[in-house]
């Protein structure tokens, strides 16, 4: 017998990311992944080339010019930010670290995939918790904890619902966990909200029980993706944890150095943010003026529902593809009837209204009975 996983690493579904090629396409909208439609800081793309003639060196394993920017931009405690490769990476040492076979994680129904991954990964048993109206309840979560419970993941706003649980909930929650239970706030839109520092997520990270860790991203508004660049925020405790398992140079030194140029660029920032304040309600006038509901209002994308419009999503989706504009189906979310979309160039926001109006405008195909 060939060598065996670990039991339970075969019934975890393999994460399958955003499309980013269409066969026979000669140009692709891609609006499959939540990029950021401007793209990375000029001063961000100078700093990581200036760092070709030293690939071959370590970065700083412990990321402290990085931890020092975030600290002074964010207004933290530099000590007790932990970077790692992409806010995935930190949630996956947290299922790790803080998790185990015999303990349970609690997730939303519809929350961002990686967190059932991670805690089934990690060994735990997932518990999910119902939503209201595709928003997290705090009830809901409080009624699923048990003496086994030992994380609660909490991605606000949501991906992929763009609901957002108010932060008064999410104090409810906090004060409604046992204090042995980690509560992790996935907050990788929060640049997209009106206090882009989340400083009420900062605060319960800081209150007290020293059970809420809060991570960030550099892949949406700072365009960072492909250099996979994230950030916790943590109590003094959980941060000495992450620091004892996470690998030695989680972060490389161009993805440092980017980051910290990232940051800098406060200018680029606002313009990411202002593209999305504006072409986010416009994305979501078009579609309603087509008579299809979005649901959730923040974060950088829409999540489009066709089936309450009367219409197949997977219909919708060819018609967008064979434009060559590729967005993300919802199927495994268990959101089959309804398509999410990145906020993309305002070129790119024409066209996805343009084959959405022709595709409403079109014959409603029979659906096969028996």
């Amino acid at each position: 017998m060939p060598p065996q996983p670990r039991p339970g690493i075969m019934q975890i579904a393999a994460y399958v990311g955003g499309e980013g090629k269409l066969a026979g396409a000669n140009r692709v909208i891609k609006l499959s992944s939540n990029e950021g439609a401007l793209g990375p800081s000029p001063r961000a793309i100078a700093a990581y080339e200036a760092e070709k003639g030293e690939i071959h060196r370590y970065p700083d394993g412990g990321a402290g010019e990085l931890r020092s920017a975030i600290a002074s931009a964010f207004r933290l405690d530099a000590s007790r930010v932990v970077c790692g490769a992409g806010s995935d990476d930190l949630l996956c040492l947290l299922t790790q670290a803080y998790g185990g076979i015999g303990t349970e994680t609690i997730v939303t129904k519809h929350a961002f995939a990686m967190h059932p991954i991670y805690a089934r990964y990690a060994g735990s048993t997932v518990v999910v918790a119902e939503e209201r109206n595709l928003t997290a309840d705090v009830d809901a979560i409080l009624a699923c904890v048990s003496p086994r419970t030992t994380l609660v993941m909490l991605a606000n706003p949501n991906n992929p619902t763009g609901t957002m649980l108010p932060w008064s909930e999410v104090a409810r929650l906090r004060q409604g966990l046992p204090e042995s239970v980690l509560l992790v706030l996935d907050l990788a839109y929060a640049e997209y909200l009106e206090d882009p520092r989340g400083s009420e997520a900062v605060a319960l990270v800081d209150g007290p029980g020293a059970n809420v860790v809060m991570t960030r991203t550099f892949s949406k508004i700072y365009g960072l993706g492909g250099l996979r660049l994230g950030w916790a925020y943590a109590p003094a405790s959980v941060a000495d944890v992450l620091n004892r398992v996470r690998s030695p140079f989680n972060a490389s030194r161009p993805a440092q150095a980017a980051a910290i140029a990232a940051l800098a660029d406060t200018a680029h920032v606002e313009a990411s943010r202002a593209h999305n304040a504006r072409w986010r309600p416009w994305l979501v006038n078009a579609l309603a003026t087509l008579g299809i509901p979005v649901h959730g209002r923040e974060g950088n994308f829409v999540l489009a529902d066709f089936a309450a419009a009367g219409r197949d999503a997977s219909e919708a989706d060819a018609v967008l593809r064979g434009r060559g504009i590729i967005v993300r189906a919802m199927g495994s979310y268990g959101l089959p009837g309804c398509l999410r979309i990145t906020i993309g160039t305002e070129e790119e926001m024409a066209a996805v209204a343009e084959a959405i109006g022709s595709f409403m405008a079109g014959p409603v195909k029979e659906r096969a009975h028996g």
